[in-house]
């Protein structure tokens, strides 16, 4: 079927490429095409056989996650990433968003989050919930830029980032995109339709250079549009 999402499934334990594939394989619009145990395993398989989604463990052997993140998306850049973690939020996940991934899954989750992520990842509606947000930057906030001198959110920065090309509307989009709501709750908030608000979304994502929400919301704080 020419519809289906292509999965890749990453991660050094066979165990729990196997739990993943079984959950996956029973839905009828998800296909897993490849599996690997390893960074350098995973670039190798996403140039062979293109998923659109990977589901990317972060601490494996040869090559971890992060590394592996960063070449495929340099050779895919319409590929999206999924970071697999044990952990609520750990630095290797952290790093992986900053890699390029498009958000995280905890190991343990449950199919139906697993796979209503992946649909969602794909769909480019990927974004971090207010607790993850929020518990990324009580953990990481160090690795952020430090405040910007008077002026603007973030002084000269914010040109650079294409912050300034936001209209107001956009903006408020996406400071509501950083406080973790979907598209529809945007626009229940904003009194607008969901298909406006998708524009709007499109349109800040291409004015920063984001390749999806996360990124955008990650510039966003690091930007300090919106505070910690």
């Amino acid at each position: 079927m020419t519809d289906q999402i292509r999965i890749l499934l990453v991660d050094d334990q066979q165990l729990i490429r196997l739990g993943f594939r079984l959950v996956l394989e029973a839905e009828h619009d998800l296909l897993v095409v490849a599996e690997a145990a390893d960074g350098v395993e995973a670039i190798a398989a996403a140039r062979e056989h293109a998923p659109d989604i990977v589901l990317m463990d972060v601490r494996m052997p040869r090559l971890d996650g992060i590394a592996a993140t960063t070449a495929i998306i340099a050779e895919r850049p319409e590929a999206r990433v999924l970071v697999l973690t044990t952990f609520d939020l750990d630095e290797y996940a952290f790093a992986a968003l900053r890699a390029g991934a498009s958000g995280f899954l905890l190991k343990d989750a449950q199919a139906r989050e697993l796979v209503d992520a992946i649909r969602s990842v794909h769909r480019g509606d990927a974004t971090l919930s207010p607790r993850v947000t929020r518990r990324m930057l009580q953990l990481f906030g160090d690795h952020l830029p430090s405040n910007p001198p008077s002026g603007s959110p973030a002084g000269d920065a914010t040109a650079d980032s294409g912050y300034e090309k936001l209209t107001a509307r956009e903006r408020d989009v996406l400071v509501a995109m950083a406080a973790g709501h979907s598209n529809l709750e945007i626009a229940a908030a904003l009194f607008l339709s969901e298909s406006t608000v998708k524009t709007h979304v499109g349109r800040v994502l291409a004015k920063l250079g984001a390749r999806d929400r996360v990124q955008a919301v990650i510039l966003a704080y690091q930007l300090r549009i919106v505070e910690l």
